[in-house]
């Protein structure tokens, strides 16, 4: 079952997003000036996953990542993914997820709030409008994450 971008948010449920989308693209935008740039390269890779019981499973990786041969390129590995699962729920356009597991020990205990919209097997999600450490000099700025549907 699918939505189209037609209908309110408010027909979105959670059978519409149950199961499995790879990822098109991720860019930020800034909002300042509208620009967008793609911090993960133009080919980054991953997937979220909604179970029906209520889980989530988010991984996104950069392209060309290549195994570290010491300590500080695998250090250096965590910037070029994000991955976190937890439990979510749906209230309108948003999915908030409370984390239970992250990449990012900061983000487990809290709740990720993420907007959304489906256009049949497009799902296009935007995160709210925030200053990331990666890149504060560009003040505040939002992720536009679109995944298709797998079959």
């Amino acid at each position: 079952m699918s939505v189209s971008s037609v209908q309110p948010a408010q027909a979105i449920s959670s059978t519409n997003v149950h199961g499995a989308w790879q990822l098109l693209s991720y860019d930020v935008e800034e909002q300042a000036n509208g620009n967008t740039f793609a911090p993960m390269g133009d080919n980054p890779s991953g997937y979220v996953i909604f179970t029906a019981e209520g889980r989530l499973s988010f991984m996104l990786s950069a392209e060309g990542r290549q195994p570290g041969s010491n300590a500080e390129e695998r250090s250096a590995l965590l910037s070029s993914m994000i991955a976190y699962t937890g439990i979510y729920r749906l209230e309108g356009d948003r999915w908030i997820t409370q984390v239970d597991v992250a990449w990012n020990p900061e983000w487990v205990g809290t709740e990720q709030t993420r907007f959304f919209a489906i256009d049949g097997d497009v799902l296009t999600v935007h995160t709210p409008w925030r200053v990331m450490p990666n890149w504060p000099e560009k003040g505040l700025t939002r992720s536009i994450v679109r995944f298709k549907r797998c079959r």
